[in-house]
């Protein structure tokens, strides 16, 4: 199958605006779908989407999809042009400033069940095998920290620093400090502060649970800065 232009991709999207979604405020159906309705990438289709949206033919919101029309007046910028325009150091000031108290919140309403999941994640990051591995039960560790506060308001911050961290910025520094400092690293001394974070959860000690997540995410950006080499 031939490769479809964008400009073919564009034009065959407002036909299908026209089809699927003729009136203001219809919704369009999922990436995955029109990708797969049109015959091209999501990288293309994502181009087309980004062309529309700019003409003020559509408008998107992360985590509740594409709609037709401009966008209401009453809804802030798209939070994926925040993401955008993050950079590593960004992002990573922000989990210091956050994180250290989604632990402690975790500290106060953890249950047995909870803690043999984060023990579980922890046993995981051990036996990663590769960086991607490592990345992502990271990931999920800290996003499970999360989850065990039980408040719906952090657990949606941790989910969109979570979404920053699968950008291409992210990942190049990431990659980085990975070939730099060595699988051994993030599966030991990397496992250990998990490690000690999860004992505090356990315990129930709110203040050292904090202070265990802020030592930790502040290592972890000792060794992203640009000074290391």
């Amino acid at each position: 199958m031939s490769r479809k232009s964008s400009e073919s991709v564009l034009t065959e999207l407002r036909q299908l605006l026209a089809d699927l979604a003729p009136d203001a405020g219809d919704r369009l159906p999922a990436e995955r779908v029109l990708s797969m309705r049109l015959g091209c990438s999501r990288e293309t289709l994502r181009k087309g989407l980004s062309d529309l949206e700019k003409e003020g033919e559509i408008w998107r919101n992360v985590g509740q999809g594409t709609f037709r029309g401009a966008r209401p007046r009453h809804l802030p910028v798209r939070d994926t042009l925040l993401l955008e325009g993050a950079t590593p150091p960004d992002l990573m000031r922000a989990r210091i400033l956050l994180e250290p108290q989604v632990a402690a919140e975790a500290a106060r309403r953890a249950d047995a069940a909870d803690v043999a999941i984060l023990r579980k994640l922890v046993a995981e990051g051990r036996k990663a095998a590769d960086r991607t591995a490592c990345e992502q039960i990271d990931d999920a560790f800290h996003r499970t920290v999360a989850l065990v506060s039980r408040n719906p308001i952090l657990i949606g911050f941790l989910t969109y620093l979570s979404g920053a961290r699968r950008r291409a910025a992210w990942q190049k520094e990431w990659d980085r400090t990975y070939r730099r400092l060595g699988a051994d690293e993030f599966r030991t001394a990397h496992g250990d502060q998990h490690e000690n974070i999860v004992n505090f959860i356990a315990s129930a000690d709110v203040i050292s649970a904090s202070s265990a997540m802020a030592d930790h995410l502040e290592t972890v950006e000792a060794a992203m800065s640009p000074g290391r080499s």
